[in-house]
């Protein structure tokens, strides 16, 4: 069978207060053109439908339409699972008029597994969908103690336990996989994850989902990558570049072909929907940008423009640059004492803590030099072992 599998759409999501809805719709064409063409016979959603546990209703819409185009009147089974950012009732709500669709809706993490026929081949599917495990979601207290290692040990046992109590469905004859909406130790984040929590005590060992699945469909983290285990798992990544950060990141969906008891083969299709994020440093100011808006320079582009200045710039210099483009989202002036305020500060940054601290006794001071005795007793404070009374 022929599995696609992509992640983290956000629908509703703005950059910076600009609509992307136009692009997001772009990309629901091109996916169902995509799966039309490939011949997919499964669709696999890894969480993060929309951007926001209240969507706006065109957001919602537009959510509907493609779960109806991708199914194309029930000929093609499409699974979702609830992200950290969906509401996971809000989600399942329309769990039974989708199922008429062959549409599978999962809100909240259950023990629950999915057998999946996929008419075209004569194959069935097992598939283990574990929406964002949250402890709040999962309804328990994973830990009594505040530490972080151990929420982060008791949080990757119990996915594993969960994970294994699953495995135990899956057969020979049939193509096992695992989809979640979940942070691996490993994967590489971007500033778009934000706010969710990446990291931290909610990180999952690589181990908790290598339970004997074919493939491991990830979401959560926004650039595409396979994580290195002993399973194959991977992220499909964000269909659009939500943040700055993800600037130069080629977009793509993942499609795999994979037979019961074989080793699943993954292919990485790369999308052409959505309006790039670049980033223009113009270091000759105003002149270079116009220049560059002259020549048409990234004309579709989304801009985050860094222009260095001798003088402050008026806002009618603002203005006149988001009049000439408007995909300029973000004008930050540079002046030379700001530049030369951050090389001090990576300066400081990089100095001794003892020197810092007779630098800082100096400016206290008025420029007294401290004691060896006293710069050898910060440093013992310093270095102590600090307790809670």
């Amino acid at each position: 069978m022929r599995i696609l599998h992509t992640a983290d759409w956000h629908f509703g999501r703005t950059l910076e207060g600009r609509s992307r809805l136009a692009e997001q719709e772009a990309f629901v064409d091109e996916l169902v053109r995509l799966v039309h063409d490939q011949q997919i016979d499964l669709v696999l959603l890894a969480g993060d439908v929309y951007d926001s546990v209240n969507p706006p209703a065109a957001a919602e819409q537009l959510f509907y339409d493609a779960l109806a185009r991708l199914a194309d009147h029930g000929t093609r089974p499409v699974a979702v699972i609830a992200g950290n950012h969906d509401h996971p009732d809000r989600l399942a709500a329309a769990a039974p008029l989708a199922q008429k669709l062959g549409v599978i809706l999962m809100g909240l993490p259950e023990d629950r597994h999915e057998m999946i026929p996929i008419s075209r081949t004569g194959e069935q599917a097992c598939l283990f969908g574990l929406p964002y495990p949250s402890e709040s979601r999962l309804k328990e207290l994973l830990s009594e103690g505040a530490e972080e290692e151990l929420l982060r040990a008791a949080y990757s046992d119990r996915v594993k336990h969960i994970a294994l109590g699953q495995a135990k469905h899956f057969r020979t004859d049939t193509v096992n996989l695992i989809m979640s909406h979940v942070y691996v130790l490993g994967g590489a984040e971007s500033e778009s994850e934000r706010p969710i929590q990446v990291g931290g005590a909610y990180t999952v060992d690589t181990s908790a989902l290598s339970v004997g699945a074919q493939y491991v469909a990830l979401g959560h983290l926004h650039r595409p990558q396979t994580i290195k285990t002993a399973s194959l798992m991977r992220y499909s990544g964000s269909p659009l570049a939500y943040s700055f950060s993800e600037h130069g990141q080629a977009k793509s969906v993942t499609v795999l072909d994979v037979r019961p008891g074989e080793v699943a083969k993954p292919e990485e299709l790369f999308l052409t929907s959505g309006r790039p994020l670049t980033r223009w440093k113009a270091d000759m100011g105003l002149a270079q940008v116009h220049g560059w808006l002259q020549e048409g320079r990234d004309a579709n582009a989304w801009i985050d423009l860094e222009i260095r200045m001798t003088e402050a710039m008026s806002m009618e210099q603002i203005h006149a640059l988001r009049k000439a483009r408007e995909g300029i989202v973000n004008i930050r002036p540079v002046y030379p004492e700001m530049e030369a305020a951050a090389a001090g500060e990576a300066a400081m940054r990089s100095m001794p803590m003892d020197e810092l601290f007779r630098r800082f006794y100096a400016r206290q001071t008025g420029g007294a030099e401290p004691e060896p005795e006293l710069v050898h007793l910060f440093m013992e404070l310093l270095e102590a072992p600090q307790t809670l009374s």
